[in-house]
Formats: C-alpha cells, sequence, structure tokens
C-alpha cells in the first residue's frame, strides 16, 4: 500500500496587479494535494494554463476554494469549474467562497454552479470538511473585500495560510501548524494598501514560530528585491526556515522541518 502524502504545487507566485498584468510572475494559484483529497486554491489568470503545463489533471480535483473574489485569485475560476467537471457532464466537486464572490458583483458565472454536488459558503470562524480534510476560516481579514486566510488538516499535517490582508494585532494568533504560508505583496509598510508587507511577516513568523515559513504572492516591490535573497536573510534573522516560493515549485509536508524542496519542471 503506497503511504499518502501531503503537497503543495505553486501554479503563481504573482500578487497584485502589475506583476499579474504583466505575468512577470504566474497566478495561477495553488494545487493542494492532501492525500486522497486535491483542492485548487485562488485560480487566477492562467490557472488553466499552468494546470495543463504541470501535467494536473482538473477532473480529479474534489474542491476549489476563493479566499476572495478579487481577480488575481479568481480570474480562472470558471473555466476551472468547467473542468473539474468535465464541462458539466459530470456534477461533481465542492466550491468554498465568501458570500460576496456569489452575490455582490460574482465572479462565479450563475448557469455554472448548477454542474457542482455544492457550494459552500466561508464565514468568520467556519469549519468544513473535504473528504478526511478539514479546513477552517479562523478570521475575517482586513481587505477590501470579504477575504479568509485558512487553517488546513491532513490526517498527517496542520498547515496554515495567510492570505491578503492588512496588518492586525491579534492576526498571527488565528493561525497554527509547522508549516505556514504567508501572502507578502510589500517590501516596506506605509502604502495605503490592504496587504503584508516584509517587516509585517517577520513579526507574525516571530509570534507564531513554526517550524517552517513559504512566502508566496509577491508584488513588484518584493520581486524586484530578490525574494529568495529576502527569505534568507529572515531565516538568519528569526533561526526558522523561511523560503520564498517558485513558480513550479512543489513542496511535500513531511518536509516543513527542512528546506529540501522539489521544483517541478
Amino acid at each position: 500500500m503506497t503511504e499518502l502524502s501531503d503537497t503543495i504545487t505553486f501554479l503563481g507566485t504573482a500578487g497584485a496587479r502589475f506583476v499579474v498584468i504583466r505575468q512577470f510572475l504566474a497566478s495561477g494559484g495553488a494545487w493542494l494535494n492532501l492525500g486522497d483529497t486535491q483542492i485548487l486554491l485562488d485560480p487566477g489568470p492562467g490557472s488553466l494554463v499552468q494546470v495543463a503545463r504541470r501535467k494536473l489533471d482538473p477532473a480529479k480535483l474534489d474542491a476549489i476554494i476563493l479566499s476572495h473574489k478579487h481577480l488575481d485569485h479568481s480570474g480562472d475560476i470558471n473555466i476551472m469549474i468547467e473542468a473539474m467537471t468535465d464541462g458539466g457532464t459530470k456534477k461533481r466537486g465542492t466550491v468554498f467562497a465568501p458570500a460576496d464572490a456569489l452575490n455582490q458583483d460574482p465572479v462565479i458565472l450563475s448557469y455554472l454552479r448548477s454542474y457542482l454536488q455544492c457550494i459552500q459558503v466561508l464565514t468568520e470562524g467556519g469549519s468544513y470538511k473535504v473528504n478526511d480534510v478539514s479546513l477552517k476560516t479562523p478570521v475575517r481579514h482586513k481587505h477590501p473585500v470579504e477575504t479568509y486566510g485558512f487553517v488546513f488538516q491532513t490526517p498527517r499535517h496542520t498547515f496554515s495560510w495567510i492570505t491578503d490582508t492588512r496588518y492586525f494585532e491579534d492576526l498571527a494568533s488565528h493561525y497554527q501548524g509547522d508549516l505556514l504560508i504567508i501572502n507578502v505583496v510589500r517590501l516596506n509598510p506605509g502604502a495605503p494598501l490592504d496587504h503584508l508587507s516584509l517587516p509585517e511577516v517577520k513579526t507574525i513568523i516571530e509570534k507564531l514560530r513554526p517550524k517552517t515559513v513559504i512566502l508566496t504572492h509577491f508584488g513588484m516591490t518584493m520581486w524586484r528585491a530578490k525574494p529568495w535573497e529576502l527569505a534568507q536573510k529572515l531565516s538568519e534573522e528569526t533561526g526558522i526556515t523561511v523560503i520564498a516560493a517558485r513558480d513550479g515549485m512543489k513542496f511535500d509536508l513531511a518536509q516543513s522541518k527542512d528546506d529540501r524542496i522539489q521544483a517541478l519542471p
């Protein structure tokens, strides 16, 4: 019997509009292969192309999750629903999304909703299941639209993903696990944008002290500053393994105690 594993494939590491518009980095979201459960998180523009390039099969997806409805997270949500359901010929899969992604300026087309087995609305303090994987949305983030981060738990691992948000004092206290993934758009704080900056991320790391941290969702200032060098510096300053995600990087959660990373071609 093959031992089950939990892996995350980064289909893109672009954050904010200018990096996405110019496709300096891909913006396909992330593919979570958690044992026998496969989940697509935040399928931004180009997600379908990145999935095909990585030879992943969207017809095997169990769920698609939107942290929020901004285009860099939801641009390919409709085509990925189509792909997950074999063009609507198989009623299958669950979509998790905040209410305003469905009701107010909806990003999910009405005719596609009947293709799905289920749509679940994300709420603050919510708890959800996909097969043997549980996910929680512990707190609503500070962002222009309704936005949530996630705590995922499989039979083998617990990990958290802090998605887009302005920094607030008790943010770190809502997240847990050996692995923490953080969207870090800005190099420096101060701009009137509801996104985390690198110094704020350092504060979160020092408060939470997970075993491994992966930085992703880079804006222009982060990208120009070479995220891999910034991650190395954070590792030295905090004593925690900090990694900058790369487009196509595959991370095995069993390796969260060290920095052995497999990057896909």
